[in-house]
């Protein structure tokens, strides 16, 4: 900022405390939000208090057109020096002093004079007056007293109106939050996406709960955690990378329907649709099993769907409209994954053979990745691609689902299903395996390949193996994080973040 803007700004300031006005006040007072003033305009007929923040000031002598904005909407005021020179009495006790005393050099304090040369685009006001409408029917406000809640120090940049380079909005997000209400709008529908989710899983008698954030094995997903050091334990702990394994415990414990709605961690790289600090839910829910489950997710991604896009229930991706309000079709893994490749998961498939695939399909992937990592990185760069409606993508193999029951009818898939849509997966379901040995032989096969190299296969969490040993009910278990928030709105994950991480700027 230059010095010279810093020191008007401030000599403004000044002015104001010089005649008695307190520039930052703890009391304000309103009677009604802008808003509500322009639904209800016509029926209301006695002096209101608006607050806001200034936007925009046109002066014409002795009067002045502003435009004041509240959390709720833009609203004209009408200053006029006329109106201004009798102090009404009200709670704008500092201006009503400004009206009623003396300035330094003993000359009357002119409240007009006062406002013309001290308040500007950025301070916050209250102002007290009478509703009309001006020439051009707009709906306006006649200021008969006004009072400064905020003086602002520093310009509003004018390149932020408008501005179009997401990472600098994302960077000083208070400022894309200030100048642009569509980025407001984002957040008050991410609000009811959770909302939804909530009301949906407590209507169905889910009890809400929160599990550790810190914790001594991570587990539940595929992904490299973040380390943090306990000082009163004088232990090494883990950022959680899921909400699963806890939540299963309170199942052993008893309880028959839980969810938890809460922050996780993942070090990983950020793209459109990843983060690693995100909001994630998860519900497990004992004596369920897949159709139980998939039922009940597409009833609630419909209702999210509702919220969050309005009754049709259609967004638009890449040009093309989403439709979330119709029945939802069945996609099996292993069929689609066979006619996109040649390769029927069905048979004995090795790992040469998968990475000889990806080598004729040109997909990367790391010399350390074993089965299950590479039959994934195949799918999402040949399956995944085809998926643009919502639909369930079911019957996914044992090597890439090492916490989902093996389905009893064809051993080497599980019982797992996700929703997919837009080319990205929304959510994962399972029926969750409870049988405590086959768990322990899959968390030492997962602890082989990260021997191996791999640093997102899953850690052996001997406490929740123990837990299972003492009977875990048969249950259903789900997960899904703010992605579908994201992509329902055709943004990436990060612009649906009120204040997402950024690398440092020297």
């Amino acid at each position: 900022m230059r010095e010279d803007i810093l020191k008007a700004k401030l000599e403004k300031l000044e002015n104001l405390r010089n005649v008695g006005v307190d520039p930052y006040p703890e009391k304000s007072q309103r009677t009604h939000t802008n808003k509500e003033i322009l639904e209800n305009f016509d029926n209301i007929k006695d002096e209101v208090f608006l607050v806001g923040r200034v936007r925009s000031v046109r002066s014409m002598g002795g009067s002045a057109f502003v435009h004041i904005e509240d959390g709720t909407d833009k609203i004209q005021l009408f200053f006029n020096k006329n109106n201004l020179n009798t102090p009404p009495q009200s709670s704008l006790c500092a201006t009503a002093k400004a009206n009623a005393t003396r300035g330094q050099g003993g000359e009357e304090v002119d409240s007009y004079k006062l406002f013309s040369k001290n308040v500007e685009v950025g301070d916050f006001l209250e102002v007290q007056g009478t509703l009309f409408k001006t020439k051009t029917d707009e709906k306006s406000l006649s200021v008969t007293a006004w009072k400064m809640l905020t003086k602002n120090i520093r310009p509003i940049p004018s390149e932020f109106y408008g501005l179009k380079d997401t990472e600098k909005l994302l960077r000083k997000r208070y400022l894309d939050l200030m100048g642009n209400r569509e980025t407001r709008e984002i957040f008050i529908k991410k609000n009811n996406f959770w909302q939804t989710i909530r009301k949906v899983l407590t209507d169905e008698k889910f009890l809400e709960v929160q599990t550790p954030v810190l914790e001594s094995v991570p587990g539940g997903a595929d992904a490299e955690p973040f380390i943090t050091h306990y000082n009163a334990l004088d232990q090494d702990f883990y950022l959680r990378i899921s909400l699963e394994l806890h939540l299963k415990r309170l199942l052993v414990g008893g309880y028959e329907r839980v969810f938890e709605i809460g922050r996780v961690f993942r070090n990983e790289g950020i793209s459109r649709e990843h983060l690693q600090e995100f909001d994630h839910m998860e519900f497990y829910w004992a004596y369920a099993d897949m159709e139980n489950g998939m039922e009940l997710v597409e009833k609630m991604y419909k209702a999210i769907a509702k919220a969050v896009l309005g009754e049709q229930m259609i967004s638009v991706w890449e040009g093309e409209e989403i439709d979330w309000s119709k029945p939802w079709p069945r996609v099996d893994y292993f069929t689609e994954f066979k006619k996109e490749t040649g390769i029927d998961l069905s048979t004995e498939v090795t790992v040469k053979d998968l990475k000889k695939k990806a080598d004729e399909l040109k997909i990367k992937y790391d010399q350390a990745d074993g089965k299950g990592r590479m039959i994934d990185t195949i799918y999402k760069k040949t399956v995944r691609q085809k998926l643009i409606q919502p639909c369930l993508l079911v019957g996914q193999p044992l090597e890439v689902s090492p916490l989902a029951k093996k389905d009893p009818n064809i051993p080497n898939r599980v019982l797992r299903f996700q929703p997919v849509a837009c080319k990205s997966e929304l959510g994962n379901g399972f029926a969750e395996l409870n049988d405590p040995i086959d768990q322990k032989e899959r968390f030492e096969a997962q602890m082989k390949l990260r021997e191996a190299g791999d640093n997102e296969a899953q850690m052996l969490d001997e406490d929740f193996i123990e837990a299972l040993e003492y009977g875990m009910p048969p249950a259903f278990g789900f997960g899904m994080s703010e992605r579908l928030f994201a992509v329902m709105l055709g943004r990436s994950v990060r612009e649906t973040v009120i204040f997402p991480p950024v690398r440092n700027v020297e």
